[in-house]
């Protein structure tokens, strides 16, 4: 698993999440120490993948957070609107 993978990952979840999937953008910044993984959806989508409570991004924010560990990396969900 590389970094390519962590923003394929939260691509996937997000574009499951959303009702209109065409419109999910995620783009990768990739620094010294930290990656940071921009997540961009549609203004009606934006809900559905924040969830309520913010439930939804917590969750994406945890996997993103154990793959990146996993490959002794850190890296940064934003959720951009």
């Amino acid at each position: 698993m590389d970094d390519i993978q962590i923003k394929e990952l939260v691509e996937v979840i997000a574009r499951s999440l959303a009702e209109y999937p065409e419109q999910v953008e995620v783009k990768e910044i990739i620094g010294h120490q930290i990656s940071v993984i921009e997540l961009k959806a549609a203004k009606a989508d934006l809900g559905k993948i924040i969830g309520k409570e913010g439930r939804n991004a917590h969750a994406l924010r945890t996997i993103v957070n154990a793959a990146a560990t996993k490959l002794r990396k850190r890296a940064v969900l934003e959720i951009l609107e």
